[in-house]
């Protein structure tokens, strides 16, 4: 015998001792089943053919009996079905496709920037740092009233914006899915900061000559995360609707929210808010499971504070090399994580295995009684999803998700296309995200997929959904022009 052991965690990988360890617990009732299978078998193995035809044969059931048996077997039965909630589909969906017309390369940004504040060239200087710095391609667009000179936000070209990029997603939603107007039971219209009389919802009644008695929903004043909440009311509501179609509309109009005075807290969305809406067809009717996208699985919705700087602050700081540096508020980035830290709490445990979800109660255990100074466990996301739709608001807040969920950079690769691409589309960024992922040919029969918006307040709102079908490359979409020259490699400073 050798005087010194192998050292053996040297030896072994520890990651498959993890994958082990992983499959062992994940699938710890199928094998303390097989040691009672096995007994039974053996058992009857050794009883004889015979033996087991004999017990057969002597068991007699009388009629009542009989009818008593199958009469709980059918009331079980329809308790079941009965209060098993409505399964929801996500038959299709549809992103808006800005015109070329309205896109704004960097250098007509800053044109007009410096035309519009020609009275104060710090503001100029503050937008252009921020635009280097913001992850944005020289694609992203803005509607037609903000490239006038000065820009002309008045209550007309709103609406035009809006009819323009609402209807225009619908419009390929109808044709995409066939469904007829006379088809929709509920209309939900998402926009935060473009709230008009009469609604945006009422509009889009008016414009399909929708049905009298349609349910319709007008959410304003939630952010960029309203989409989820939006999903969310319709979910509500289709269980309650029996074979229904609901359509949601998301989006954000950019034309009244321009800001054209000196606070640098307010000329921050003026750099990262551009053109987009997404439309929506969700249905709890049977017959559409073969051809839906997407079932919902999860839909959770977290709300931390009411700090109203959420979204607006930012702060300068000095670099090293004496640079002045523009950065997100670290009140900011306080509330986001702590409305992240909320939801992921509540996301954990319906959809991690209980590998993930034992070590983090292990981990839990010890600091509470042994040492407060254990490293918390961060439970492994990656097990419980295929892909991540990350709200494309900034890079700041895609980085840190990347960081604090440990995500490789092809689980974030959609949210910083999507970035670099269009823009922050508020609500309707995670439909090009994941517009995004199929356009690759990455979304198969069986993914989950994770969606994560932030919204003021502070919100933290999350959905999963399962691929229902393989998804084939899409012939339209918003991607079908650019898709061949994703990913591109985005710079952390591009020098204007």
């Amino acid at each position: 015998m050798p005087e010194n052991l192998p050292d053996f965690s040297s030896s072994v990988k520890l990651k498959y001792v993890k994958l082990g360890y992983q499959y062992l617990i994940n699938h710890i009732l199928l094998f303390s089943l097989i040691p009672i299978a096995s007994a039974v078998t053996v058992h009857l193995l050794n009883r004889g053919p015979d033996a087991i035809l004999k017990t057969i044969t002597s068991i007699h059931l009388d009629v009542v009996q009989t009818t008593c048996f199958v009469f709980v077997i059918v009331f079980v039965s329809t308790i079941y079905f009965m209060s098993k909630p409505r399964s929801i589909y996500l038959v299709d969906y549809t992103c808006y496709k800005p015109p070329i017309t309205c896109r704004v390369p960097f250098s007509t940004f800053m044109e007009h920037s410096r035309l519009i504040l020609k009275d104060n060239p710090k503001s100029v200087e503050f937008q252009m740092r921020i635009l280097e710095r913001s992850g944005l391609g020289e694609e992203t667009s803005l509607p037609p009233a903000i490239h006038y000179i000065p820009p002309k936000p008045n209550m007309e070209a709103a609406r035009g914006e809006a009819e323009a990029v609402i209807f225009s997603a619908i419009d390929n939603l109808f044709a995409k899915t066939g469904l007829k107007p006379k088809d929709i039971d509920v209309l939900i219209v998402n926009c935060s900061l473009f709230s008009p009389t009469p609604s945006l919802s009422a509009m889009v009644v008016n414009k399909y000559k929708l049905r009298s008695n349609i349910k319709s929903y007008n959410l304003s004043g939630m952010g960029c995360s309203a989409g989820i909440i939006a999903i969310d009311l319709a979910r509500d509501l289709l269980q309650v609707l029996p074979n229904a179609n609901a359509v949601v509309i998301s989006t954000e109009i950019i034309t009244p929210n321009y800001y054209q005075g000196n606070e640098r807290a307010m000329l921050l969305p003026n750099c990262l808010f551009r053109m987009g809406a997404a439309a929506l067809l969700l249905s709890n009717k049977r017959r559409e499971r073969s051809r839906a996208k997407y079932k919902l699985v999860h839909v959770v919705r977290t709300h931390k504070g009411s700090d109203d700087r959420a979204y607006s602050c930012v702060y300068e700081q000095e670099d090293p090399q004496g640079l002045v540096g523009i950065n997100l508020s670290k009140d900011l980035m306080v509330i986001a994580a702590d409305a992240l830290k909320s939801n992921i709490t509540t996301m954990g445990p319906l959809v991690l295995p209980a590998s993930e979800q034992l070590l983090f109660l292990f981990t839990l255990i010890g600091r509470k009684i042994f040492n407060p100074k254990w490293k918390p466990y961060i439970p492994d996301f990656k097990l419980a999803f295929e892909h991540f739709c990350i709200h494309a608001g900034g890079r700041a807040v895609i980085d840190e998700l990347q960081k604090n969920l440990q995500l490789l950079p092809e689980h974030v690769e959609a949210s910083r296309m999507t970035l670099h691409r269009f823009g922050n589309t508020s609500s309707s960024s995670l439909w090009y995200e994941m517009s995004y992922i199929e356009s690759k040919g990455r979304m198969k029969k069986g993914d989950r997929v994770w969606q994560i918006a932030f919204g003021s307040g502070f919100k933290c709102n999350s959905a999963v959904w399962k691929c229902n079908r393989n998804i084939k490359t899409p012939v339209a979409g918003p991607w079908e022009d650019c898709i061949d020259r994703y990913p591109v490699h985005i710079p952390e400073v591009v020098k204007l």
